[in-house]
């Protein structure tokens, strides 16, 4: 039985996904990137592997992709990320037609048509105020842990307004906020909509258009599901396997891309694969 895997490198984590011939996922890892990136990517790929009960060998095709894309060095070609979150966010919601992104350094707007091809997308690759890395700096001033920053926010009550549009100056408008009084709860509150808001802009200039699907780390922070669902007015999807959506857009490519009636084993020449998309509505790159 043929099988094929993607690897996402982001500036944060890096996701790992092994599927069957039938593009169904049989193995999955998630790990930190850390500062060797190329080593990320090679344990990732192990871990998925392993959680497949594969070996290497089995494994007839490999795709990069994420920002770290090209330091898959063991890979056989390398597809944007761009294009595999929209393929992996048809795979997992046929329905979908735009997908927003939400990763550490970058958020990402992609707009579909049926079956996943990308029509345009925008990002805002050169801030990274509405980001994860914004939320880190929240929870850093507010001294909590990443995973409680979600909880908190939705207790909040009477979010308190965040103006600034640089993560360099969260931290201190946080503290600001904080010596004046206000509560935690209601900061996080504002931050999640300031985010929220910063990600709705990005989805309007290409376009919203039913059902929306949610993907990226940020997907695991219910406080920014529930604020991005608010905000639209439409289906928004989110899944368990929404932080791997990458990676499963890059595996379902490289399933393609096995040579027809393959059992396994990675071929031994790199195949280029275009990274050619549609025009674009902002400079490629970032990170995920």
């Amino acid at each position: 039985m043929p099988f094929a895997s993607g690897v996402d490198v982001g500036s944060t984590q890096t996701k790992a996904i092994v599927v069957d011939e039938a593009g169904g996922i049989v193995g999955r890892s998630l790990i930190d990137t850390g500062a060797n990136v190329v080593r990320a990517a090679e344990k990732a790929f192990a871990q998925a592997i392993g959680d497949a009960g594969l070996e290497d060998y089995e494994i007839g095709f490999v795709i990069g992709t994420g920002y770290g894309r090209y330091k898959v060095e063991f890979g056989d070609a390398q597809v944007t990320e761009i294009l595999c979150h929209a393929r992996g966010a048809a795979a997992m919601f046929p329905d979908t037609q735009t997908v927003l992104d939400m990763g550490g350094q970058d958020t990402k707007a992609i707009r579909l048509k049926p079956g996943g091809d990308v029509i345009d997308f925008c990002m805002n690759d050169k801030c990274a105020a509405g980001t994860g890395r914004f939320l880190q700096s929240a929870a850093a001033a507010l001294g909590l842990e990443l995973e409680d920053l979600g909880p908190t926010a939705l207790e909040g009550q009477r979010p308190v307004s965040i103006s600034t549009t640089c993560t360099v100056f969260a931290e201190s408008e946080v503290l600001s906020w904080l010596a004046r009084g206000k509560r935690i709860e209601d900061i996080l509150l504002g931050v999640h909509r300031s985010i929220g808001s910063r990600s709705f802009g990005l989805l309007r200039r290409v376009g919203i258009e039913n059902e929306v699907t949610f993907s990226g780390g940020v997907t695991k922070n219910e406080a920014m599901v529930e604020v991005m669902a608010e905000m639209l007015d439409t289906t928004l999807n989110v899944s368990e396997e929404s932080h791997f959506m990458g990676a499963l857009g890059a595996a379902l490519f490289a399933l393609e891309r096995l040579p027809h009636g393959d059992a396994g084993g990675r071929s031994e020449v790199a195949v280029a694969v275009s990274e050619t998309g549609p025009k674009v509505s902002a400079e490629e790159g970032g990170a995920s």
